[in-house]
């Protein structure tokens, strides 16, 4: 079911003449309709302009750049940072820099199209892919193998625990994690999984995200060492690349509080959410994470006939057996909340009486 809007979705949808909540999406936080972000969005915007179409390295050089790639080094406790224009150019950056012969590619299952090209393919399991690292490893000495995958598979096999990765021989391994989802909500401060990954001890760990999810504005983040960090620099594939605006960059460093006071928010309606629950064994999801995921059509017809709108779409990779996602957003109010566990709750009931 396509629904065509021409605005941003907020915490309600009008469909069919009728305003729905909105229970999808990824604007975790609520950044993109927050009156306060916007207006120091546009406040930055009056000062830096709507764009910045020139190379990193040329030779007129706007600060907020370097201050910003700072800042995110000291919030997720990586030694250096590069921003992108978005998260899927981080990723491709990543993934053609290694595309080279003193490295292998391994993709864990599961992993975002993001950091593949068209001659990758995808382990189906952890167990498949350790055998093959194993096999690899005993007859190359001078090729290091380089691990891609998601922090987040909306299933667990990977965070909280990350159990696949841990048995993979990691200390002989580069790992690569595109943490689009994590980043603004995992963490002690919403700083993402780089600290929870480096405490893994892979031979060396780099991670990308996407900065338009929770953080609600376009671009993307490269997180690794600072030796890894200056030979990505030095490529053509980041020197030939516009930055996102540096309007977003002055407005995630202006909106710090704001970042940590709706998390907070969002935390809370994740626990409301939870608790409201009778069943909660009907979904899918992770600790402290806002995603729901469910595979029951009657569920997101029974949920839209009591005008809630939720994420319902089957992705390219196929691999669709939880396709439908109920996604809190710090957007919402409590009474929200309370309307979707409510109509949850009748829906269980009213199947277990029949």
């Amino acid at each position: 079911m396509i629904i065509p809007l021409d605005s941003f979705p907020g915490r309600k949808i009008k469909y069919h003449s009728k305003k729905h909540l909105y229970f999808g999406g990824t604007s975790y936080l609520g950044m993109q309709t927050d009156s306060t972000f916007q207006k120091k969005y546009i406040a930055n915007f009056k000062k830096y302009g709507t764009n910045y179409g020139a190379s990193r390295i040329a030779n007129i050089q706007i600060t907020i750049y370097e201050q910003i790639e700072k800042y995110l080094a000291n919030w997720t406790g990586s030694e250096k940072t590069i921003i992108t224009s978005s998260g899927y150019l981080a990723g491709q950056l990543l993934i053609t820099h290694f595309n080279a012969k003193d490295y292998r590619l391994f993709h864990a299952p599961g992993t975002h199209s993001a950091l593949m090209q068209d001659k990758n393919t995808l382990y189906q399991s952890y167990e498949e892919l350790k055998n093959s690292l194993n096999d690899f490893l005993e007859m190359n000495t001078k090729v290091t193998p380089v691990v891609f995958l998601d922090s987040i598979d909306f299933i667990g096999k990977n965070y909280p625990d990350f159990k696949g990765l841990r048995q993979l021989p990691l200390q002989e391994c580069i790992v690569v994690a595109d943490d689009s989802h994590g980043i603004g909500i995992l963490g002690t401060e919403g700083e993402g999984v780089y600290r929870l990954l480096l405490s893994l001890q892979p031979k060396e760990l780099l991670v990308c995200c996407s900065l338009s999810k929770s953080l609600g504005l376009d671009g993307g983040l490269i997180m690794a060492s600072e030796t890894r960090v200056d030979r990505l620099k030095a490529t053509e594939f980041y020197a030939g690349a516009s930055p996102p605006s540096p309007a977003s960059m002055a407005t995630l460093a202006d909106c710090k509080n704001l970042y940590i006071k709706k998390r907070e928010y969002l935390l809370e309606l994740i626990r409301m959410f939870i608790d409201g629950l009778k069943y909660p064994q009907k979904f899918v999801y992770l600790k402290r994470f806002p995603v729901f995921s469910f595979s029951d059509d009657k569920l997101t017809a029974y949920l839209l006939k009591h005008h809630i709108l939720i994420t319902d779409f089957d992705y390219p990779s196929g691999d669709n057996l939880l396709k439908s996602r109920i996604v809190i957003s710090a957007a919402h109010k409590k009474k929200d909340i309370q309307k979707l566990t409510t109509c949850i709750n009748a829906y269980f009931q009213d199947k277990k009486i029949h």
